[in-house]
């Protein structure tokens, strides 16, 4: 597999906090790629980083060889990153499809005054982004939900309505941010298997969730943080049996009548 996008000793200091210490990260492409970690490991400060948010105080993101952190997050969505938020930012009073027509905005050249006077390149771009809105619904089975109102929707189909107007970015990667955060069991299931389509479409995924059923379930790769310092990295089954990990969710514990009981650590 080639190498999509790395992280190399990637640290960031807000005044004396130190949020995200010294972290390398490769995600390969057609990676669905985890990022799990105890509440303040960093993940989220570490995504923000990758998309432009943040600058890394040291270290440097790379796509495709590309060093991308240090320019705009505009540029960054451009050359290929997307990402989604923990809480859903859907325009929900606009119907799914003028959502996602929203995410092609990138690639028109619509400006003011066309706008304003409606010109031929105004006119070409409206009719362009309509039918890529159409058929990005189509490639992931949401095209009956395209004249709805995105308020009006299900939470789990919402969040994958999120997810197609990232993709109308076309990215190279799709940064997702607890996708499955405020779920119940169905519509997570539904999600993961959501997301593993897409892999199956050929598009690079890397996750930042708590729910380790689905992590486990859909991710073939996993990084876990905590105190912003990479503490393991492999396959779900590496993750699963590590020390270090055991300690960070559940602390330090003693084997006592058989059973192993947690203790202040």
């Amino acid at each position: 597999m080639s190498v999509l996008m790395e992280a190399k000793s990637v640290s960031r200091v807000f005044g004396g906090l130190v949020a995200v210490d010294n972290v390398d990260m490769t995600v390969n492409k057609g990676d669905i790629y985890g990022i799990i970690g105890p509440n303040g490991a960093g993940k989220t400060t570490f995504f923000n980083m990758c998309t432009g948010f943040y600058s890394p105080t040291h270290g440097a993101i790379y796509l495709e060889g590309k060093k991308v952190s240090g320019l705009p997050c505009d540029r960054i969505a451009h050359l290929g990153i997307a990402r989604t938020f923990q809480n859903i930012q859907l325009f929900r009073y606009m119907t799914v499809l003028e959502n996602v027509k929203i995410g092609f905005h990138i690639n028109t050249r619509t400006g003011i005054l066309d706008a304003l006077f409606h010109t031929k390149t105004y006119k070409n771009d409206e009719k362009m982004v309509e039918e890529k809105g159409y058929e990005v619904l189509e490639e992931v089975g949401l095209s009956g939900y395209a004249g709805m109102k995105a308020g009006n929707l299900p939470y789990g189909i919402q969040r994958k309505v999120e997810i197609a107007r990232a993709l109308a970015l076309n990215p190279k990667i799709l940064l997702l941010d607890e996708p499955v955060a405020g779920m119940n069991p169905s519509e997570t299931m539904s999600l993961m298997n959501f997301i593993l389509m897409l892999k199956e479409k050929g598009y690079t995924i890397a996750v930042i969730e708590h729910d380790m059923k689905f992590v486990m379930n859909s991710c073939n790769h996993i990084l876990v943080l905590n105190f912003g310092q990479k503490i393991c990295e492999g396959s779900p089954e590496q993750v699963k049996n590590d020390d270090q990990v055991r300690k960070a969710y559940f602390g330090k514990g003693r084997v006592s009548s058989g059973c192993e009981r947690k203790e202040a650590c």
